[in-house]
């Protein structure tokens, strides 16, 4: 009968081949770029967004319809360039929208969920489906494919070092009531990780290390509040995982949740430097 460090390996196993799997996928589609990365981001960006949705349908009545086709002409106008205003307009009008159907809804049915659709339709946007819309537009710039490889790496190292540092050395609670796992020590190896990432990149690419280092900074401090950002969702939702596409990590959401908000801040560093 197979003891428990059978099951520890097995498990471990699965979820490195997952991790390197979704590696190979994704800097393989960065490095490739045009409408394959554009086809990679937008499938990790609508998976992701039917997770999101379907969280929050746990408690509230969410039409999820609307807010998937409103996620699909976002990430297309992303992949057509399109300006930031005009993905700006595009999202005031996905809330008309979503308002307008309600209205509707109430005329034929007598009864509307205006503000649980609107609010939650937009929460997926803003949350899931923005951050990967700026990828895309990064991605098509100069330095873009060096910003994102610093995004990736910075993000995924930080969830590494915090994972093993916590493991061994971990005794101060970060968050105890929604990750009862992760520690100050875990944190700060985190941190520190990603920093060190940020450095070896910026001497690699000979590159300016200041942008870099400022990434890898924000990726080590905001990656890993992003991830307690999408532990806060399943706690409320009362669920382990966003879903079980990814076998060993659970769902899609899961597994990028941290590179969300570093992506909205790599997109913010990107303009201030191109400006």
């Amino acid at each position: 009968m197979p003891g428990l460090g059978d099951s520890f390996r097995e498990q471990l196993i699965l979820r490195s081949m997952s991790s390197a799997f979704i590696v190979f996928l994704v800097l393989g589609a960065l490095f490739a770029g045009g409408w394959f990365w554009i086809a990679v981001a937008s499938a990790v960006a609508l998976v992701s967004l039917w997770e999101f949705y379907a969280l929050l349908s746990t408690k509230y009545k969410l039409s999820r319809g609307l807010g998937m086709a409103a996620g699909a002409i976002l990430l297309w106008a992303a992949a057509a360039d399109l300006s930031l205003s005009a993905l700006l307009s595009v999202l005031s009008l996905i809330a008309f929208l979503v308002l307008l159907i309600e209205i509707l809804r109430r005329q034929t049915t007598e009864e509307s969920f205006a503000l649980w659709n609107m609010g939650g339709t937009l929460a997926g946007i803003a949350y899931v489906v923005l951050p990967w819309s700026f990828m895309i537009l990064i991605r098509a710039q100069t330095w873009g494919h060096l910003f994102l490889l610093t995004l990736f790496l910075c993000t995924w190292s930080c969830d590494v070092a915090a994972y093993l540092v916590g493991s061994r050395w971990g005794k101060t609670p970060l968050c105890e009531r929604v990750s009862a796992k992760k520690t100050w020590e875990g944190f700060g190896g985190g941190v520190l990780c990603s920093l060190l990432c940020a450095g070896i990149l910026a001497f690699w690419f000979e590159f300016p290390p200041l942008p870099l280092i400022l990434l890898g900074l924000l990726c080590g401090v905001a990656g890993q509040l992003g991830d307690l950002g999408e532990s806060v969702l399943k706690r409320e939702a009362g669920v382990k995982d966003s879903g079980n596409l990814i076998p060993g990590h659970g769902g899609m959401l899961d597994r990028f949740d941290s590179i969300l908000v570093n992506a909205a801040l790599a997109f913010l560093i990107f303009e201030v430097i191109g400006r």
